[in-house]
């Protein structure tokens, strides 16, 4: 897809957001996934935060991790919430300018779901295997688990893009696949609809950055103090997320247009355990990410994961007391 086109459907994109007003100050992010994890704008904005610090978020979604880094590196958007790989391949590939300022979660959530019937894996042989994008952290995540049990796509297995989660389910239940690699709250869904893990993601662990807040370095150059008011709405927004389960319910049923209260319940109880209280980027996920580029690019080898980050607001917000003063003593859930 050119670079005329992405710029078009973001305009459009834009234009189809909320109304807003001329008076606070805007930054245009885009977010890759519909899933809990990257609902800490959708809080801020049905909570009010945003306008506690002057902001306007319009969030477009872009079911892809490379449209999505397109349009950040275009200059369409200033905020990216996504997972690292993307980042990765674009500052390994020679484009230093997009840079990780939090992180959300440092490891892989996905699960692989199937009919009851379907066990293992290996059960999975010659059947075709639902993936959000080629790149995104379901691919990646169902590449890894496949490769520990001596499997590989196109010789085993082959990979079907769905294009977003709730297309994902849609493809499930209709029977167009045999398994769906999910986040929640989606997993849960399928769950509900009769179908099973095959394998439960959580319980793995497996290391990388699935889902974190990216900016450009020349954009900071020239918003830092906005990138700040931003950042501690965010931290605003990650306390809700931790600590009051009924809001975060309230607004992952309108965002999600998902009524099923059981559902909701299941995916928060199973997805909080995840997510990073204070938004720590962990060195050890971005260094995943670039071991497993290494293979195909061996200009990989040459980054430290520190490279990658700028913990300028995280540590603004440690060093002022700002988080102290957030959280008061209350434990995350």
């Amino acid at each position: 897809m050119n670079a005329k086109l992405i710029h078009s459907l973001f305009t459009l994109a834009i234009m189809t957001c909320a109304t807003w007003t001329s008076a606070a100050d805007r930054i245009i992010g885009v977010q890759s996934a519909r899933v809990m994890s990257q609902s800490m704008p959708w809080i801020a904005e049905e909570t009010g935060t945003f306008r506690k610090y002057n902001l306007e978020f319009p969030l477009v979604y872009i079911g892809t991790s490379p449209l999505a880094t397109a349009a950040m590196l275009g200059g369409d958007a200033q905020l990216l919430i996504d997972g690292g790989v993307g980042l990765v391949r674009t500052v390994v590939g020679g484009n230093a300018d997009l840079v990780f300022i939090a992180g959300i979660k440092n490891h892989l959530t996905q699960s692989i779901l199937a009919k009851p019937e379907i066990k293992r894996l290996e059960d999975l042989r010659g059947k075709k295997i639902g993936v959000t994008r080629i790149g995104a952290t379901t691919h990646y995540f169902a590449v890894q688990v496949f490769k520990r049990r001596g499997m590989e796509a196109g010789r085993d297995y082959s990979m079907v893009q769905t294009g977003g989660a709730p297309e994902m389910l849609a493809a499930l239940l209709s029977g167009a696949l045999d398994a769906g690699t999910m986040s929640a709250p989606w997993d849960a869904r399928a769950i509900s609809q009769g179908y099973s893990y095959v394998v439960y993601g959580p319980d793995l662990r497996i290391p990388q950055v699935a889902v974190s807040f990216i900016t450009r370095r020349s954009f900071i150059a020239q918003n830092s103090p906005l990138v700040s008011r931003f950042m501690r709405a965010m931290a605003e927004a990650a306390k809700i997320l931790h600590t009051d389960k009924e809001i975060v319910i309230k607004v992952l049923s309108k965002y999600l247009r998902i009524d099923d209260r059981k559902v909701l319940d299941q995916a928060y109880s199973a997805e909080i355990k995840a997510l990073e209280p204070r938004m720590e980027l962990r060195l050890e996920a971005v260094q995943a990410i670039l071991d497993d580029i290494a293979p195909t690019d061996a200009r990989a080898k040459k980054f430290k994961p520190q490279e990658l980050y700028d913990r300028r607001y995280l540590d603004e917000l440690e060093k002022s007391g700002f988080m102290d003063k957030l959280w008061g003593g209350v434990a995350a859930k």
